[in-house]
């Protein structure tokens, strides 16, 4: 099992901890469906190579306002995935919390959402 700690941009420190790849069964008692792991991946995958792209168009001086509408695209991903993976959250996550009563999770949610937005 390893720690991670990680510090937001308001200064918040979060420390969370892994378990290999059954951390979130761990975690939530129970597993995602590989399928839906796979296409969140592949969202995340597609926005970080859209992100080196705009890294390259800056590092070789590319017009500002091209540079700032595929920032905005990347953003867009970004936000996009967020709402997929908290959609799923609730679907399955949420849904065992309730029904085993675990009221730390639903704080996390509330805690996830406004980080997201």
């Amino acid at each position: 099992m390893s720690t991670h700690t990680h510090v937001l941009e308001d200064g918040t420190v979060i420390t969370h901890m892994h378990d290999g790849e059954n951390a979130h069964a761990a975690d939530h008692g129970h597993t995602h469906d590989p399928k839906e792991v796979r296409l969140i991946v592949n969202r995340l995958a597609k926005a970080i190579g859209h992100l080196e792209s705009v890294k390259r168009m800056v590092e070789d001086g590319k017009d500002c306002s091209e540079v700032l509408i595929q920032l905005a695209a990347v953003k867009s991903a970004l936000n996009n995935t967020g709402k997929v993976i908290l959609k799923q959250h609730i679907s399955h996550c949420i849904v065992d919390a309730i029904e085993t009563g675990d009221d730390e999770a639903l704080q996390n949610l509330n805690q996830a959402i406004d980080r997201l937005l």
